[in-house]
């Protein structure tokens, strides 16, 4: 197997973009990827989506995407794994590339969700759980996260307002993202007077519905330096999978998925969690942040929370998270999202995320997470010399 770095980073701001369908967010995305790495074509292109079929009415991505930007007649194919399948779409492009099938790829994930902010799209996003079991009983995705923050709230004996600090934090480091959705800082009171959606969970423990989207490329790293720009390595890629239905878990607090390819991951870098300088983790609601980090290493069972409370997250603590806003600041266009993770993870390492760069970044952590745990892929990116 090759080696895999990535030599160009694109992205669109996160918002309602209501003038821009798929195919143009996509193609700026790529367009800005293409310039960045200083490429004129490609060899195959990887799209991460969800939602395009029952949101826009259009499927079939891969020929689309790829013949609007030029690059009609390469291997492109769609990639879903639910509000995973961005940086699903990253680990097939990286196999790609890792077993010689190709040397340049471009991975992008898209998202439109604001086109339809009702009960459709409350039901497009139900298929990331199970139909049988647990959608067709009426639960909704919000609903499942808010089963599981009261049952952690109760073995842990937990505070709502103690996972305060997750959303604070996004929030912070959101002002200086010029592509996050919401560039507005909040407070505790904040955080504590916000309207209800599923009890526990308020507005201010969730990410928004948004869209956008962001664009890699990818190449072997034995020919990354002859590419434009600072070439960022691919050390570590897994994707691990647990049960669709939390029900049918061995533990429902336990995210099993983030911790299999965490643990790959990991032994592919042949690093520890000790190494890792940030950590861009998927808090599409304040619960997965903290069960994120007990399951990834970085606190024992039950103490994720903890690390929010004492500012351990924060830019200059020891595992800084969401360093340009995460999921519920710069927004959760779903397909899209793992993608944007590992744009701003390679901003953090060439030095680039401006306002919001943390200092002498050298190894960062990419995790997204499709449902409520079913599928979770992590990459550990590394600075290359």
């Amino acid at each position: 197997m090759r080696g895999v770095s990535i030599i160009g980073v694109g992205q669109t701001p996160v918002g309602e973009h209501w003038e821009r369908s798929l195919r143009h967010l996509a193609y700026e995305a790529v367009a800005a990827a293409m310039k960045d790495a200083g490429i004129e074509g490609a060899h195959a292109m990887y799209v991460g989506n969800m939602l395009s079929g029952e949101i826009s009415g259009q499927s079939h991505l891969g020929a689309l995407i790829a013949d609007f930007c030029g690059l009609r007649g390469i291997e492109a194919v769609k990639v879903e794994a639910a509000c995973g399948s961005g940086a699903a779409a990253v680990r097939m492009g990286y196999l790609a590339v890792a077993s010689g099938a190709h040397d340049l790829v471009i991975c992008v994930g898209v998202e439109k969700m604001t086109d339809d902010v009702g009960s459709k799209l409350t039901a497009a996003l139900a298929q990331a759980a199970d139909a049988d079991y647990e959608v067709a009983h009426g639960v909704t995705f919000v609903g499942l996260n808010a089963l599981l923050m009261r049952r952690y709230m109760h073995e842990y004996r937990v505070r709502h307002e103690d996972f305060a600090g997750f959303a604070i934090n996004a929030h912070a480091n959101a002002v200086g993202n010029p592509n996050a959705m919401f560039r507005k800082a909040i407070t505790l009171e904040d955080f504590k007077g916000a309207d209800m959606i599923a009890d526990p969970i308020n507005l201010l423990d969730s990410s928004p519905m948004a869209d956008g989207a962001a664009a890699v490329v990818l190449c072997p790293t034995e020919q990354a330096h002859a590419f434009r720009g600072k070439p960022v390595r691919i050390a570590g890629s897994a994707l691990a999978t647990d049960c669709l239905s939390i029900h049918d878990r061995h533990d429902p607090l336990w995210l099993q998925a983030a911790e299999d390819s965490a643990r790959r991951a990991y032994a592919q870098a042949d690093i520890t969690p000790a190494d890792v300088d940030l950590f861009e983790l998927h808090d599409a609601f304040t619960i997965m942040s903290a069960l994120s980090l007990e399951a990834c290493g970085f606190a024992e069972r039950g103490k994720g929370w903890q690390l929010a409370v004492d500012g351990e997250i924060r830019p200059s603590g020891r595992i800084p998270i969401c360093t340009m806003g995460g999921l519920k600041a710069r927004g959760h266009p779903v397909g899209a999202t793992g993608v944007y993770q590992i744009v701003e993870a390679v901003l953090q390492l060439r030095g680039e995320a401006g306002a919001c760069q943390i200092h002498n970044a050298r190894v960062a952590m990419t995790q997204n997470i499709g449902g409520s745990g079913a599928t979770i892929i992590t990459h550990i990116l590394e600075v290359q010399e």
